[in-house]
């Protein structure tokens, strides 16, 4: 054993004694490292950073996943044509009419259709929405700030405080 690390001596541990390090373990992310070093704070001092700030789908990989949805579906309709023996020139023409009506019911409207976890765009898109819905139902304004009403009490209470104090300074003069 050495620099007092592991055990005394294996003997009775059944562990040959050999001490590794964890290499499992994860250090926690600093994200002002320099900032917050001098403070020792784990987490951020302002609280802007906290505030919840909702996930932006990725339009082209939106995009990408209903045009590989018409694709799966117009793929198909083509191997069962051949498997049926039709001619290649019907079998495009086919395709090409269900791929139009396809896209043309993509654009309309997008039906509700149940989401996995690994769909995080799909989910973050369907997320939006439903606030968009939720917020006009309620009728709250898109430029309503958490708080803000609080904000706005105490900034009326200081002016009124202010007032209140203007009198007695011009006295004292």
């Amino acid at each position: 054993m050495s620099d007092n690390v592991g055990l005394s001596t294996p003997r009775g541990s059944g562990t040959s004694g050999y001490v590794q390090r964890n290499l499992a373990h994860m250090k926690p992310r600093d994200r002002d490292r320099d900032r917050d070093r001098d403070r020792g704070a784990p987490y951020p001092r302002d609280l802007d950073h906290l505030k919840h700030r909702q996930r932006q789908p990725d339009k082209g990989i939106l995009e990408h996943d209903r045009k590989r949805e018409v694709e799966v579906k117009v793929f198909e309709l083509r191997d069962q044509l051949e498997d049926e023996g039709v001619e290649e020139d019907e079998i495009d023409r086919r395709c090409d009419a269900l791929r139009k009506e396809l896209r043309e019911r993509m654009t309309d409207s997008a039906p509700r259709k149940v989401l996995k976890s690994h769909q995080v765009h799909e989910l973050a898109e369907a997320k939006i929405k439903e606030s968009e819905r939720l917020r006009s139902a309620l009728k709250i304004s898109k430029d309503y700030e958490e708080g803000g009403h609080w904000r706005r009490q105490e900034e009326r209470l200081r002016k009124a405080l202010d007032r209140q104090d203007e009198p007695a300074r011009r006295d004292s003069r």
